[in-house]
């Protein structure tokens, strides 16, 4: 729930509830779509230049332990403004949380179904800096930010499509893409002036959006006729409305050998697709300490898995269940001193499930 502290911000005059017509998607991309040349298809090979990449059997060091989010409820992903120091996180917004404008208050079921969630700026102490609502955006599966001059810009999912569960339940998933900059205290929409839509070709749903800081470029996860692909496109390409692909490659089909596939989190960095895939302790067969968490390494130019690996980082947590990846660069002067990130969510205690989120880091490239 918010504190007294954070009402107060939003109910002031920072606060912006959207109700405006939807913003259109840049006049280029529709001038692509148009002639027929919204993206060109690349099946799976890439012309990714070759880089070094992650060791996953490397052993994982604490960035963060368990520190408090925004409201009550798990991680969902995150990313870094390494220029400015600043992680991003994304949750599902608490059920019983009226925020200003609505006209009546949602229970969490609801929210997962509206795909309302929390974004929350922190500095790399796990001090919480700011707090922003998204409302109709979808499950927070990847984040991605964009450092620029004028600020952080988060690329997330949004237009969210309800998608009904094989349990029942209902969550709400992104149908485009959104970039707008970070501006504590406010409420957004996808129809909100503050955000820019993106949009693949018709009939892709599911997308989420993950950066390249080091190599400037954007991958997208979506399903692609039932199935769940990768696409990497240059950065600026992609703002400008070019869907040219500098490769295609398709979800590996065991991401947890010997168990049922969770997907938790993807990130970028070179010529290498890193997927993050597990369960919390006591479901899906994760059992403490070893649990079921694997990172699988995937070779952008050949679609191909090259490093499969458990990681039991983490392994004390409570509850502990894989939640986000992304790149981290502590210091921006020297890029290839990177970091493979991968966050995981456990509650307070076994007394109190209030969310804490976690984030352990591998950097040994090879």
């Amino acid at each position: 729930m918010l504190n007294r502290r954070q009402l107060l911000r939003l109910t002031g005059a920072g606060v912006g509830v959207a109700a405006v017509p939807a913003v259109a998607i840049a006049s280029s991309q529709l001038t692509n779509r148009a002639s027929g040349t919204d993206r060109e298809e690349s099946t799976s090979p890439g012309a990714v230049t070759t880089t070094k990449r992650f060791d996953l059997n490397d052993g994982s060091d604490v960035l963060l332990r368990e520190v408090g989010l925004t409201g009550t409820r798990i991680l969902q992903s995150f990313a870094f403004d390494n220029t400015r120091g600043h992680l991003f996180t994304v949750q599902l917004i608490d059920g019983g949380l009226r925020l200003p404008g609505e006209t009546r208050t949602y229970t969490g079921a609801e929210r997962d179904a509206n795909g309302d969630l929390c974004l929350t700026r922190l500095d790399l102490a796990g001090r919480i800096l700011g707090v922003m609502y998204l409302r109709g955006f979808g499950h927070g599966v990847q984040i991605g930010v964009e450092s620029t001059n004028s600020g952080s810009f988060l690329w997330t999912e949004t237009k969210a499509i309800q998608v009904t569960n094989a349990d029942g339940t209902v969550d709400g998933w992104g149908s485009r893409l959104a970039r707008f900059k970070f501006a504590n205290g406010t409420i957004l929409t996808p129809d909100s002036p503050a955000l820019t839509q993106y949009s693949l070709e018709s009939g892709v749903d599911r997308t989420t959006v993950a950066l390249d800081p080091v190599h400037s470029r954007l991958t997208v996860r979506c399903r692609v006729s039932g199935a769940f692909r990768y696409r990497l496109y240059d950065l600026a390409a992609f703002k400008s409305g070019g869907r040219t692909t500098l490769a295609d490659v398709a979800q590996p089909a065991d991401l947890q050998p010997g168990y049922t596939d969770v997907f938790q989190g993807f990130a970028t960095f070179g010529s290498y697709l890193y997927l993050l895939a597990g369960s919390q302790y006591g479901a899906n067969g994760s059992v403490s300490p070893d649990g079921n968490t694997f990172i699988t390494t995937v070779d952008w130019n050949t679609g191909t898995v090259v490093q499969q690996e458990l990681t039991r980082a983490g392994y004390s947590l409570p509850y502990r269940e894989p939640e986000g990846m992304a790149i981290q660069v502590p210091d921006p002067a020297n890029p290839q001193a990177a970091r493979l990130c991968s966050g995981f969510g456990s509650v307070t205690s076994a007394t109190d499930s209030r969310k804490k989120a976690s984030i352990y880091y591998k950097d040994l490239l090879v």
